[in-house]
Order: C-alpha cells, then sequence, then structure tokens
C-alpha cells in the first residue's frame, strides 16, 4: 500500500483525505495550550450540565416572579430600547438579567466545541451542545412575542432538558474510565436490565413533559397581565396534577425495580448507587411536588421543583450510562445470561 504522503505515487482523493485529517490540527493549534488539554474539556463539559442546570433555574424564576414580559418584545428589551425601562420596573430587571445569562452559556458552550474539536473528542456531542444555545435562545424570544404561549414555554423547557442530556452524556464520556468505574467490572448486567434502564429514562421524559402541561394549566403564568394576553392550555389543573402524579408513582415503581434487580445480580457498586441516588431524588421530588399542590403552588416551592426536575433527569441519565457501560465493558467470560 503505498503512503497518503507520497505526491507522485498517491492519488488525488489520498492526497485530500490526508489534508482533510491535519488542517483541523492546524486550525486549533493556535488556540490557548490550557483549552487544548483533556482537563480543560471534561471541566468545560462539567461547566456546561451545571451552566444549563441554572439556566432552567432562573428562567423559573422569571416565570414565578411575574417576569416573563418584563421585556416585552425580543431581541431587544423594548421597542425602544436594548435595556429594561422604568415602566417595566423590577421585572424587566429580572427578565433582562436572565436573557445576559445566555451570554455565559454561550461562552462556555463555545469553549467546550473548541476543546473538543482540537482534542478530536465526542465533536458531534460537542457541536449539538453548541448549536442549542442559539436554537433555546430563539425558542425563548419565541415566547415572549406569543405572550408566553403555554405550549412554546413547556417547548422552552423540554429543549433545556435535551440540552442538559446532550451535555451530561459529553461529560460522562470524557470524564474517562477511571472516574466513572474505578473498580473492574467482574458481573456484566444482563439485557434486561438495560431495557429497564431505558424505560426508566423514557417514563422520566414522559413525566417532564407531563409536568410542562401542569404548569401550562396552573396559576404561574409568568406575567400579571389581566387583559387576556397571557393564556393557559385551558386543561384541568387538577386532572393535568394526578396524571403527572401517576407517572411519578410508575417512575418510582420502575426505579425500585431495577435497583432490586442490580442489587440482586451483584452489579458494580457504582450502578447500585446510582440507581439509589435515583430513588432518593425522586422521593424528594415527589415530597415536593405534593407539598406544593396543597400548597397552592407557592412559587418557592415551584422553584425547587423545576430544580428538583433538572436532577431528576440527570439521575435517570448517570443510571442508564452506567448501566450500558457495563453491559459493554465486561469481558465474555463473566457475562451474565439476558
Amino acid at each position: 500500500m503505498r503512503p497518503v504522503d507520497d505526491p507522485v505515487r498517491s492519488t488525488a482523493p489520498e492526497r485530500a483525505a490526508a489534508t482533510a485529517a491535519i488542517e483541523p490540527r492546524r486550525t486549533f493549534s493556535r488556540l490557548p495550550g490550557w483549552l487544548q488539554t483533556a482537563t480543560a474539556l471534561r471541566r468545560l463539559a462539567l461547566a456546561s450540565v451545571i451552566a444549563n442546570v441554572a439556566i432552567v433555574v432562573t428562567g423559573g424564576a422569571v416565570r414565578l416572579s411575574d417576569s416573563g414580559l418584563g421585556c416585552p418584545t425580543w431581541p431587544s428589551c423594548t421597542n425602544g430600547s436594548l435595556t429594561p425601562t422604568h415602566q417595566y420596573a423590577i421585572h424587566g430587571v429580572i427578565e433582562f438579567t436572565n436573557r445576559q445569562l445566555t451570554f455565559v452559556l454561550t461562552i462556555i458552550a463555545v469553549a467546550t466545541w473548541l476543546a473538543a474539536m482540537a482534542l478530536r473528542r465526542e465533536r458531534p456531542l460537542a457541536t449539538a451542545a453548541a448549536l442549542g444555545v442559539p436554537a433555546q435562545a430563539v425558542l425563548g424570544g419565541l415566547t415572549v412575542l406569543t405572550h408566553l404561549n403555554p405550549w412554546l414555554v413547556a417547548l422552552h423547557f423540554l429543549l433545556s432538558m435535551s440540552i442538559i442530556a446532550v451535555t451530561f452524556v459529553l461529560w460522562r464520556r470524557v470524564a474517562g474510565a477511571a472516574e466513572l468505574m474505578p473498580a473492574p467490572v467482574r458481573v456484566q448486567v444482563p439485557t434486561g436490565a438495560v431495557l429497564l434502564a431505558r424505560l426508566t429514562v423514557l417514563v422520566t421524559a414522559t413525566a417532564l413533559a407531563i409536568g410542562t402541561v401542569v404548569t401550562g394549566s396552573g396559576p404561574h403564568a409568568g406575567d400579571r397581565a389581566d387583559d387576556g394576553t397571557v393564556h393557559r392550555t385551558g386543561l384541568n389543573v387538577a386532572s393535568m396534577a394526578q396524571l403527572h402524579a401517576d407517572s411519578v408513582m410508575v417512575l418510582i415503581g420502575l426505579t425500585v425495580g431495577l435497583l432490586a434487580l442490580v442489587t440482586a445480580l451483584r452489579a458494580d457498586s457504582s450502578i447500585r448507587q446510582a440507581a439509589a441516588v435515583l430513588l432518593g431524588v425522586e422521593l424528594g421530588q415527589a415530597v415536593i411536588g405534593y407539598t406544593q399542590y396543597f400548597l397552592h403552588v407557592p412559587p418557592l416551592l415551584v422553584g425547587l421543583h423545576m430544580l428538583g426536575a433538572s436532577l431528576v433527569w440527570i439521575a435517570a441519565l448517570n443510571v442508564l450510562f452506567r448501566v450500558q457501560r457495563s453491559a459493554l465493558s465486561a469481558p465474555p467470560a463473566v457475562r451474565t445470561a439476558g
């Protein structure tokens, strides 16, 4: 086989392929040295997860403080000003501050993408995470321009959950095998456990989606306008809350089953711990959910519930990641029949 770097013997396609392989290194070699390290990529990926969770919480604070239309237009704050005016007082400041956090998120996402490109690691995930930021900004703008349409608000939240999933998987993949599972895998979990973990994530996503419908039907519309410009879904909030509670009960049942299964199989301790953490977070979230319902959804508890939703989502993804990793990493001699 002739070498591709031979200018005489190599063909044009081979030379093009060789050039394409070298060019990214030249392009990203100009980045600061610290940005071209595995440590930087790992820390930036983790920062992306944290920043995306933070934007969910601050976005909830905007809605719960009735500041959703504190900046009534987009991308500027008002028709005549890029920044808040006295007309909208503190609500404008709250909404405008939340919008500025998008720039922080953008910086982290771009830095993560540059590090991934320079190291040639997890480029698709880093790219998807970076593209999620402008997509989220545009969708946020549409929610303002449609006067906080509850379905767009729900989609806005679910897009954040999708970005959290992408950034979490990115972080886990670049974190390194030694950090994720320090002990050698002795027993591979069966196929049934993998399917159960996937079903748990699916039900978690379903519970999150139903939760957004409950929010869109409840009292916290995001603005106190009484002229009919801010709409609700029109669905019965009690019925939607019951449906959401039912989905959470199913989720808790699946998690208990998964925890019992991996414990009985004596799976790696990290898998059992991850399943136990998921169950604990779910129970805490259920307590907050029921408490806020019976107390007529006070804003502080609703905000905690939004944070809890992000943590449940991350915990469920963590269980799936570890279970699937165990299913793929155990040596053939110790595999358990599925």
